[in-house]
């Protein structure tokens, strides 16, 4: 074992000890630093209005809102007080507001609240902030990975700015790594990171820094027990450190609306490679295959219709499939129905055709059904006339005869219009060759 593995034992994780002291040192997330910012305000410890609001961070995990809370607080000389909503009950918010209160009575200094994961708190302890938020008595920095619109009670909301955290950029994260590389509170230049290792940690942590440097971490420790004088990082330790990018995707959250909206939306454009990537990050984050089924079978009757009609036979038979065999193998039908259905051409047709109709009966174009189509079966039908001067299709060489169907206040309505895609073509050739013999 190379004699630096003991630099890699027995320590606060890397992601810890790399956390910035100021806003200076934090990589990404420029769009909320300009100067003036509210962000920037917080941190100025001679602000006054502005530099009191209460702000909600929300973004994805390893994206810096642990890191900007803290660097405000350091920046700013004001007490920061920590809870999570994890384990953090209404006693402890309150508790955290008459400290808060009294701190700036007695001695006249702020407390920075910060909350981390905001929308694990129940509304009666979201309703425990509003007095501390409203009053001054804190400024509350929480932190949410999922939507605050949803996530976040109306009257907190109202009370704070909602900041919004992207993903670190691949230059963002290669910064921080190198960084922890050579820094006295990271692995002070202990190793050598190759290129292409730094590369494949980029790659794998999806714009999560604390993934980069927990991947760097562990990376560092395997490199660490090979034999020489130079502990040096290679794509090989990444490997074995690391085995598959992050995924992000949250089945309750944002990531789960919008992923199927880009899978539906691929089908729907006819590119089956972005519909096939979408499916696979449906699969590999885990999503129920039968949801992935449903969605397929929806868009086969909505989108291609009769341009393409075994679309929907092909799209039931997978989610038949899926019950049937499950997953992993329920992959194989789900990817076949899926480039099927965006290979397909593609109709609105059928859906503007229902839609239409149902908007004329919800509106009342409707009219008495015409009395040559009403029931004649029952007793005395046939004394109200019911039944009467209708054509039987099939008595008729060409199984079509000329006839009246829709009733007297539609006639001459047209719900279907079927384009030149697919197998819409040839119905469009054959419903203008019956309408002209069954007529209005």
């Amino acid at each position: 074992m190379n004699s630096s593995g003991a630099l890699f034992q027995g320590q606060t994780p890397l992601a810890v000890r790399m956390r910035p002291n100021a806003l200076s040192e934090v990589a990404g997330q420029q769009h909320l630093l300009r100067p003036g910012s509210p962000i920037v305000q917080l941190a100025d410890p001679d602000a006054t209005r502005a530099g009191t609001v209460s702000v909600i961070l929300w973004g994805p995990p390893g994206t810096g809102k642990t890191t900007l809370a803290q660097a405000i607080a350091r920046s700013s000389g004001r007490r920061f007080v920590e809870l999570s909503a994890i384990t953090a009950g209404v006693k402890d918010v309150r508790e955290v507001m008459q400290q808060a209160l009294d701190q700036r009575d007695l001695y006249g200094q702020t407390t920075i609240l910060f909350l981390d994961e905001i929308h694990r708190f129940t509304k009666a302890q979201q309703d425990a902030l509003l007095p501390g938020v409203e009053n001054g008595w804190v400024i509350l920095i929480a932190a949410t990975t999922e939507n605050p619109s949803f996530s976040v009670i109306s009257p907190l909301l109202s009370r704070s700015l909602m900041l919004t955290l992207q993903p670190l950029t691949d230059a963002d994260l290669s910064l921080l790594i190198d960084r922890a590389v050579s820094d006295a509170r990271g692995l002070a230049g202990a190793v050598r990171l190759e290129d292409d290792a730094r590369a494949a940690i980029v790659q794998l942590s999806s714009g999560d820094a604390r993934r980069a440097l927990t991947a760097l971490e562990a990376a560092a420790a395997l490199a660490a027990t090979d034999d020489g004088d130079e502990v040096v990082v290679t794509p090989a330790h990444v490997e074995q450190a690391v085995d598959r990018a992050l995924l992000r995707y949250d089945r309750q959250g944002d990531q789960h609306y919008d992923v199927i909206s880009a899978f539906i939306k691929s089908i729907r454009g006819s590119d089956p490679d972005a519909a096939v990537h979408y499916l696979a990050r449906m699969i590999e984050a885990g999503e129920d295959p039968r949801f992935i089924a449903r969605r397929l079978v929806v868009h086969a009757a909505e989108d291609i219709g009769m341009a393409d009609p075994r679309a929907l036979q092909i799209a039931v038979a997978a989610a038949d499939t899926v019950q049937l065999i499950g997953m992993p193998e329920a992959r194989i039908p789900l990817a076949e129905a899926t480039i099927y259905l965006a290979t397909a051409p593609k109709s609105p047709a059928v859906i503007r055709a229902i839609d239409a109709a149902l908007a004329d009966v919800r509106a009342g174009r409707m009219g008495p059904v015409p009395i040559h189509l009403r029931d004649a079966h029952y007793a005395g039908a046939k004394r109200l006339g019911h039944g009467k001067g209708y054509r039987y299709p099939h008595d008729d060489e060409r199984g079509v005869v000329t006839q009246q169907y829709l009733p007297d206040a539609l006639r001459g309505t047209r719900y279907y219009a079927p384009t030149a895609h697919g197998n819409e073509r040839a119905v469009s050739e054959a419903i203008e060759r019956l309408r002209r013999i069954v007529g209005d």
